[in-house]
């Protein structure tokens, strides 16, 4: 058995790692009802209690444009958490497992981004996600594996996909963004490469995991009502207008294009299906749930 810390247990991530959790793992999952992040004390207590072999660090401020107007709380959760999971993790001899995002990105590139590429965050949540890397490697350099992703979404918890269901189900029309593109991601797909590594402890440092393809956030629109309607989950389709990012202002700024590579996770752990195969198949399972 492996022994298996996780941290950030009610998030979309965490609920589908726990959903999955492979039978070889003791898995101790911890929402923020059960521990403060923010408190490194509590988090090398808990360690040291649990004495994990691997800690999942998977809680996060992900609110991106309040994290504008509340970027100490940002900063406390998205840097100074990540300092303790690693500060514990190094204590008790644990790997570290370190989710981050793409919005360490300003999206000014024309290629996917490569691991190593140089962060350059647009708005408080890219920077206080960039922080939490840096005092990560700083604390347990390559032995800690930060996994950047991108567009999470799952059944649970609060994301595009379920806020699109519900105002496609609610309005006579949509107006979405068109000129920011990156690459949907289903949390249960996500869940089961973190679970992969755990059979990789060659694969560390910084590495990127998405599903495959592109999408403009208008993109993504469109999909989900398609495959929402064949699913028997809308009972009508409406009007779905691709506007520019012009057009809706938000506190935060976001990347125009922060694709990321995934060739090194895929050659190490297998390829991630089309964004859209798994967008259908969250959707279906969530019809039949």
């Amino acid at each position: 058995m492996k022994r298996v810390l996780l941290l950030g247990a009610q998030g979309q991530v965490g609920w589908e790692l726990q959903r999955s959790r492979p039978p070889f793992v003791e898995l101790h999952a911890l929402g923020r009802q059960d521990l403060d992040i923010r408190d490194a004390a509590q988090v090398r207590h808990m360690a040291e209690s649990f004495q994990p072999d691997y800690l999942i660090n998977a809680a996060a401020f992900t609110a991106v444009d309040r994290a504008e107007s509340e970027a100490e709380i940002a900063y406390a959760i998205n840097r100074d958490g990540a300092a303790h999971c690693a500060q514990a993790a190094e204590v008790c001899g644990a790997r570290l497992i370190h989710i981050s995002t793409d919005f360490v990105f300003d999206g000014s590139q024309a290629t996917p981004y490569q691991p190593a590429d140089p962060v350059a965050p647009l708005g408080v949540y890219g920077a206080s996600k960039a922080a939490g890397e840096r005092q990560v490697r700083e604390t347990l350099g390559d032995a800690a594996l930060i996994l950047r992703t991108a567009w999470v979404y799952s059944a649970h918890g609060n994301n595009f996909v379920k806020t699109m269901l519900r105002l496609m189900g609610e309005r006579d029309a949509l107006r979405v963004v068109g000129d920011q593109i990156g690459t949907p991601t289903w949390a249960a797909g996500l869940a089961h490469a973190i679970w992969t590594t755990l059979d990789h402890p060659e694969f560390t440092g910084i590495q990127h995991w998405t599903d495959a393809g592109v999408a403009s956030w208008y993109d993504f629109a469109v999909a989900i009502q398609e495959e929402a309607r064949a699913a028997g989950q809308l009972r009508r389709a409406i009007p779905i207008e691709m506007i520019a990012t012009s057009a809706y202002p938000t506190a935060a700024r976001r990347p125009a294009c922060a694709v990321l590579d995934k060739s090194a996770s895929y050659a190490a752990l297998s390829a991630a299906p089309h964004w859209r195969v798994a967008l259908r198949q969250m959707l279906i399972e969530s019809t039949e749930a």
